[in-house]
């Protein structure tokens, strides 16, 4: 099989970095292109020592530009803020590419909830019908015949694969779930602020966007197409002090008289054939470190008798199964590679 030529935009943030770090490993994709406004006319290895002496190291880096994007690469992956997204991807799908976009710009469907939410005008919202929600484990099928895919958020990753098998065998009730996250410094990303400053992570633990964050919307509307019915849910991020990881505890009502092996044989027979899920044994309870830079959601189920709840906790890398990772599993789809091609990864350990 030919080499696929793929191009990366946005180099210089933590999910350019770790696309670097797995497409160095593909048999099939070659990075030709890698761009950054910043860091124009550098090459790789000068602004990440780490890709001194690998293959890609010596790669030039370039101005963003459509034209030299579509004449030199098959595919491009946009790892760029939300805005600024929707514009290269609407230029670089006229001209033939396939396009895999790691930012919220084609996440929504609704063109009035983004706007609602990420407080700008969508202004290729002719586009959203077109995009293809990047979750491997619902939309395999129709992620291969894409042009334009929706890299599903970190945090919607984690709460979706934890309440997909109940809300699809429907056995929980559809009001009153509460998602509870917490996850990792580097999902705030590169761009220097306070908030993530060493010394103000280090040592603390906190809640934020209460209320307000922007994969609320994301969460409810894929929750919403599994339950064929409108799901609103509680959903609560905390800031870890760790570098990569997404821990998530869901607290759900059953709607049926189940025990745990019941439940536990439901969630095991949704994921029979997804590997990268993993429902552990009973009695087992998720931890960020056993996903770290790996593909995998790690799944744990505990039933609390005395309130009726079924109490889920899912485990992700927010980096790897959370954004990039997921990214190159759906450019595999995309192109008709298998798609565990360069994600064969064992955990980051310790």
């Amino acid at each position: 099989m030919a080499q696929t030529k793929v191009g990366l935009v946005g180099v210089t943030g933590y999910t350019g970095m770790e696309l670097m770090r797995l497409l160095q490993n593909h048999d099939h994709f070659e990075l030709v292109r890698v761009t950054s406004r910043a860091e124009a006319g550098k090459k790789l290895s000068e602004i990440y020592p780490f890709m001194q002496g690998m293959d890609n190291g010596e790669l030039p880096i370039t101005e963003p530009d459509a034209d030299d994007l579509a004449q030199a690469c098959d595919l491009v992956f946009l790892a760029v803020p939300h805005r600024t997204a929707m514009e290269i991807a609407a230029v670089l799908l006229e001209k033939g590419l396939k396009v895999v976009d790691l930012s919220a710009d084609f996440r929504l469907r609704s063109k009035d909830e983004y706007e609602h939410w990420y407080a700008c005008e969508h202004t290729q919202c002719e586009l959203l019908s077109q995009a293809v929600y990047g979750l491997p484990e619902l939309y395999a099928e129709s992620i291969t015949q894409a042009q334009l895919i929706a890299n599903p958020g970190c945090y919607p990753t984690s709460a979706i694969l934890g309440l997909y098998p109940a809300l699809n065998e429907d056995f929980i009730l559809k009001s009153g779930i509460v998602v509870d996250s917490k996850s990792g410094s580097t999902g705030a990303g590169r761009k220097a602020s306070v908030g993530t400053l060493f010394c103000e992570v280090s040592d603390n633990f906190k809640a934020y966007g209460l209320t307000t964050h922007r994969h609320t919307p994301e969460i409810e509307q894929e929750l919403s197409v599994i339950a064929q019915d409108d799901i609103t849910v509680s959903f609560n991020t905390h800031l870890l002090p760790i570098n990569r990881g997404i821990l998530s505890t869901i607290y759900t009502t059953l709607s049926k008289d189940m025990t745990l092996d019941d439940v536990h044989a439901i969630y095991e027979e949704a994921y029979r054939l997804h590997p990268w899920v993993r429902v552990l044994p009973t009695g087992k309870l998720p931890e960020t470190k056993h996903v770290r830079g790996t593909m995998f959601c790690d799944i744990g189920l505990v039933i609390d008798k005395r309130t009726n709840r079924l109490i889920i906790v899912s485990a992700i890398d927010n980096l790897c199964r959370g954004a990039s990772g997921q990214a190159l599993a759906n450019a595999n789809l995309m192109c008709g590679i298998n798609m565990n091609e360069g994600l064969q990864l064992a955990p980051l350990m310790p």
